[in-house]
């Protein structure tokens, strides 16, 4: 009697051990298993639409801080809605349609997605014939689509002095263009600014900080309007 008391008190300590490993186990794998299950990987990031302003001294920001010109205050604007777009200054000063298309390759090099052509200006102040800065604007334009970038037309008026037929041929030539590639064309890039001395430098032709403040004002809808309309073509989110 005495050996199956003892044996009997020793099988139930057995048991009760076996129980408490049996419910243990689960929290032990448990433990186990979160301590090496592999980590959620985070999104990967969108990378940024890559637009570039190609482009004269208006571009440039002649006469103004680089912080202060249309490209770096476009790209700015663009960020306070929400917007993942990094804007490229593209633009030379003294530049005309001719030297853009000079170039066009070396720009190519820093792959944009959209390039906004902003050219003639210099063109129509030297006179030179409209026909030729359209034949260069549409090469360019060609050459941007062969590639595959999308572009954007962005307009300018010629002198007034310079005779009706004259302006005539050149106030044309961007909506002509526009309508041969079907792109989207902003009509007049110094619109609100131009010949008003609130809003440009002493020459009376650049615009000063407050100027190029009012030209990215204007210019925004139409960037924002168009790049939806890109976003909606390539499949990716309106605001990145």
């Amino acid at each position: 009697m005495v050996l199956g008391i003892g044996y009997g008190r020793f099988a139930a300590a057995v048991n009760s051990l076996l129980l408490a490993l049996t419910l243990l186990a689960p929290i032990v794998g448990g433990t186990a298993h979160a301590q090496t299950a592999p980590a959620q990987m985070a999104p990967t990031p969108v990378a940024p639409i890559r637009l570039a302003i190609l482009g004269d001294s208006l571009a440039a920001g002649y006469g103004i801080k680089p912080e202060q010109a249309i490209p770096a205050r476009l790209e700015a604007a663009l960020k306070a809605e929400g917007r993942n777009v990094s804007v490229m200054n593209q633009g030379v000063s003294g530049d005309t349609t001719a030297g853009g298309l000079e170039r066009l390759d070396w720009m190519l090099g820093d792959k944009p997605d959209i390039v906004l052509v902003e050219l003639g200006a210099n063109d129509a102040l030297r006179g030179l014939d409209p026909a030729a800065a359209e034949r260069n604007l549409d090469a360019i334009i060609g050459k941007l689509k062969a590639a595959g970038v999308t572009v954007w037309l962005a307009g300018m008026l010629a002198p007034r002095n310079f005779g009706s037929d004259y302006v005539r041929q050149f106030d044309g030539l961007y909506k002509r263009l526009a309508d041969k590639h079907d792109i989207p064309l902003y009509p007049f890039i110094l619109n609100g600014v131009a010949q008003d001395p609130a809003f440009n430098q002493a020459d009376g032709i650049h615009p000063n900080p407050k100027g190029v403040d009012v030209v990215v004002a204007r210019l925004l809808p139409f960037v924002t309007k168009n790049l939806d309309t890109y976003a909606a073509s390539v499949r990716r989110p309106a605001r990145p």
